[in-house]
């Protein structure tokens, strides 16, 4: 059986199909993977063979404010930054990319792709529904992929509002207005006790998949595989960096007293951080799995990937929410118990070492983290959702 995987092109959506993506690998089948370009050498160092599906999230924020009303006013031009637009206006695009731009590309790109019956079954990521939406045209059966929490908030609804125009202006019937009817069951690899109960409760079939974390194999900095005990893991993702932010939460935890170590990212330069005291270690990219084995406690963004990772690992978290899906995941994580919030409104250095040393000196959050983690194990393994893939085809 020939499948093609596809994401929206960002690590944090790429990764988390990657395990299923490699099992059905394993398994005899032949796989594809189709997103941004931007991801295609990912791709290719877990063996599967890329394709071009999409485009930057940068770029469709410039593609929608050029057709956005505050141009036609003369009150722009596409050199804007997001600090030019009042936060209204930025709402307004946010809901544009996901809701029309990014699908439209995706949809147009793998239309060539899934032409002549070439694929047997499209695996979609859950938040790049432009490729359900090719697969409904070519007539090829698809599943959708969850990353996370599905929760369903005021601008995740307008997003879907957007999506359904954007299907009905390409000739996709929806089901019932319900978008991920057009998959023939939605793998979930949110475990249920953090999954949002409205989704839980939804008619919809679900396969249940155990989150694995994905990450390309290294070593931990020298510095901090030399030094004594564990350590706090600090890293706000691949996507929603700040140095700003950075700077702030490292000197909150400064009085913690223990090392820390920061993953700055692709999108900020550790030497923006400028100097550091010698017990932080900061570095452009670190082998997470190698850094979740001896952390004490993750601080984080919230992104899906991040969040399930340390809950695999039984550790607590400190979330700062940055946006998109950080919300959902901090409430989730909070209310199981293994963690704590500190909302971006909130944010300062002396929020980060009040919340950072309630949750190291009280066990019950990596008791929580503990329990959560023990329910990730018992989900079923990617390799036995792989043997399952055939039957979504007739």
């Amino acid at each position: 059986m020939r499948i093609l995987f596809a994401s929206a092109g960002n690590f944090g959506h790429v990764y988390p199909l990657l395990p299923l993506a490699k099992a059905a690998r394993a398994a005899g089948h032949e796989v594809a993977f189709a997103t941004g370009e931007q991801l295609h050498p990912a791709l290719r160092a877990a063996g599967l063979e890329p394709v071009a599906a999409g485009r930057s999230v940068p770029e469709a924020f410039m593609e929608a404010v050029r057709g956005s009303a505050c141009l036609e006013h003369g009150e722009g031009d596409g050199d804007l930054g997001a600090q030019d637009v009042p936060p209204e206006v930025l709402a307004d695009l946010h809901v544009k990319v996901f809701g029309s731009v990014l699908p439209r590309w995706v949809a147009a790109d793998l239309a060539p792709v899934l032409a002549g019956g070439s694929f047997d079954l499209v695996v979609y990521e859950a938040l790049n529904p432009g490729a359900a939406f090719a697969a409904h045209l070519a007539g090829v059966p698809a599943v959708a992929h969850g990353v996370g929490v599905m929760a369903m908030g005021p601008e995740e609804a307008r997003i879907q509002e957007e999506l359904l125009a954007t299907a009905a202006d390409l000739g996709v019937r929806v089901p019932g207005g319900q978008l991920l009817a057009l998959a023939r069951t939605y793998i979930d690899i949110c475990p249920p006790s953090l999954q949002d109960r409205g989704f839980l409760a939804a008619p919809l079939p679900r396969v249940e998949q155990r989150p694995v974390a994905y990450g390309e194999p290294g070593e931990l900095p020298a510095a901090i595989r030399g030094a004594d005990g564990p350590f706090v893991y600090l890293t706000l993702g691949t996507a929603l960096g700040s140095v700003d932010v950075l700077r702030t939460v490292i000197e909150g935890l400064l009085p913690l007293e223990v090392p820390v170590l920061v993953a700055t990212g692709p999108v900020v330069d550790v030497a923006d951080l400028g100097e550091l005291p010698e017990r932080v270690v900061a570095a452009a990219w670190v082998a997470q799995p190698e850094a979740l084995k001896r952390a004490a406690l993750v601080v984080q963004h919230g992104g899906a990937g991040t969040t399930l990772a340390a809950l695999a690992a039984g550790l607590p978290q400190l979330i700062l929410p940055q946006g998109a899906d950080g919300p959902a995941n901090a409430a989730a994580v909070r209310d199981a118990g293994a963690g704590e919030v500190v909302h971006a409104a909130d944010l300062s250095a002396g929020a980060v070492t009040a919340q950072a040393r309630r949750i190291l000196g009280d066990e019950t959050y990596r008791d929580a983290a503990r329990k959560v983690a023990t329910e990730i194990a018992s989900m079923p393994a990617p390799t036995e959702t792989a043997t399952r893939l055939p039957q979504f085809t007739t």
